[in-house]
């Protein structure tokens, strides 16, 4: 009796104030419709698919046109259609920036007006679009040199991470990164310890017979990173036995060390494809969560 009495009431104030109750409904779902296209799509979501797959094609002829234009006879050539291209790139980027920053308050992480936006705006990928943007509307308010004009719009090339939004692959880097940051770390300092070593003793090894090649410890770095990548441009290297000696060790050192991370990685990667590939149950016998692989081979 209590639910049909509140269901009657329900229905009373929608016809006592249809209109009023459409335009709330209306303006909620205009902008959570934007949102929504805005967003990654999902299958069924037609509008937001295509909207995907423009935005991704705009991404990557916009690359294609910073590539193009580098080259200087067909810069110059077509210099008023990449201009024109340029000019539709920042207009449909500044609206879709403006429409993220708008409709951000329909996620729950940024619902306060202000704050929120605010908070959504120093998220990385909305800052790679506001970089993306910058270099085109620097130079209405200041004056600048051509060279860092130049400079500024090879930062168009920054948006190739807007395609992280829409891509798992990508998203999943990210998440590997994340999730063994620490590991990463530790062999980054573990490589920089051996560097300077390998540099510093090469210093004291070769700078008698080589003092030009050799002139100091920075200056025999970069014949430490040519090693140890095992790059070997030749631009640079030991002259005497004892300094080939140690050059051979440091390769070798070289090949264990850079390798580690790529090691980390593809851990990493192995981990979060077994996350997607199992489920949780409850033990029969102790009512623990256990995660066991889903078996997608089939009967």
């Amino acid at each position: 009796m209590r639910e049909s009495a509140n269901n009657f009431e329900k229905l009373h104030e929608e016809m006592e104030f249809p209109y009023l109750q459409e335009e709330e409904v209306e303006g909620q779902t205009r902008k959570g419709k934007v949102h929504q296209i805005l967003e990654p799509a999902f299958e069924r979501d037609l509008s937001s698919k295509a909207f995907d797959i423009l935005l991704m094609l705009l991404v990557v002829l916009n690359v294609l046109a910073v590539i193009l234009e580098s080259v200087e006879s067909i810069g110059i050539a077509y210099s008023g259609f990449f201009q024109m291209f340029s000019l539709f790139s920042v207009v449909f980027f500044s609206v879709e920036y403006i429409a993220r920053l708008w409709t951000c308050t329909e996620n729950k992480k940024f619902e306060k007006p202000v704050s929120g936006r605010l908070r959504y705006a120093l998220t990385p990928l909305v800052l790679i679009d506001l970089i993306v943007l910058v270099p085109f509307y620097l130079p209405l308010f200041f004056q600048m040199d051509l060279r860092i004009l130049r400079i500024l719009r090879l930062l168009r090339i920054f948006t190739l991470f807007k395609l992280t939004r829409y891509s798992s692959s990508l998203n999943l880097i990210g998440t590997v990164v994340r999730q063994k940051k620490e590991e990463l770390v530790v062999t980054f300092a573990v490589t920089m310890i051996l560097l300077v070593f390998a540099s510093g003793f090469i210093y004291f090894l070769e700078n008698e017979k080589q003092p030009d090649a050799f002139s100091s410890i920075p200056a025999a770095m970069w014949w430490g990173v040519a090693t140890m990548t095992t790059v070997g441009y030749g631009d640079i290297y030991p002259v005497t036995a004892i300094g080939k000696l140690f050059g051979g060790f440091v390769a070798i050192l070289g090949l264990g060390t850079f390798s580690l991370p790529a090691g980390i990685i593809a851990y990493g990667f192995i981990e979060e494809i077994q996350k997607k590939r199992s489920r949780p149950i409850a033990c029969p016998h102790c009512e623990k969560e256990m995660v066991i692989p889903i078996d997608r081979r089939g009967p």
